[in-house]
């Protein structure tokens, strides 16, 4: 296996391990937590682009699959998916992969890096709320207002903080992944 290949398994695998972490660092407001994972997700797709960010994201998911306690609370297993955050953690895998795919096409550009992060955000609640609606049966107004608007503010903060820490680890990494 190259040595690159290595790199960015590893990459990979810290920013799955960093969204776990992130999960655990939750406000539990109704059936939809405050999580800072989603930081961590679109981060992924800035850092890593677009197939190592949805690779990240598919490990972790598929490490909560299996029961190991990484999704909010400290919990895990495949019912996960079934219930009211199913769509949310999908979206995971969504928005990392289209933030890396905008992001990679003008890398380093701010605007860009802006724009990836809120169409990766969007993307996070277009599987999320939906699915939140079918699971719970509550109507488009009330999914809205338990699924969407208690996390604007705060998504807002964790994109702002993605860019900025983005747009100061990519020289780092860029560094490191031409040393061999």
């Amino acid at each position: 296996m190259p040595i690159e290949k290595l790199r960015w398994m590893v990459l990979a695998s810290l920013m799955a391990a960093l969204t776990a972490v992130g999960a655990y660092i939750h406000i539990p407001i109704g059936p939809v937590p405050i999580v800072l994972s989603t930081l961590f997700v679109i981060l992924s797709g800035l850092l890593l682009g677009s197939r190592w960010g949805l690779a990240s994201m598919g490990l972790y998911l598929l490490v909560g699959a299996i029961g190991i306690p990484v999704f909010a609370g400290g919990r895990g297993g495949f019912a996960h998916f079934f219930g009211p955050t199913g769509g949310y953690l999908f979206g995971y895998i969504l928005a990392s992969w289209i933030t890396g795919f905008i992001s990679e096409r003008s890398p380093g550009l701010l605007v860009i890096d802006i724009f990836a992060v809120a169409v990766g955000s969007l993307a996070i609640y277009s599987l999320g709320v939906p699915w939140l609606k079918v699971v719970t049966q509550m109507s488009w107004t009330k999914t809205l207002i338990v699924g969407a608007v208690p996390f604007l503010i705060g998504d807002v903060m964790k994109a702002t903080v993605a860019v900025v820490l983005a747009r100061s680890v990519r020289p780092i990494l860029k560094r490191q992944l031409m040393n061999e």
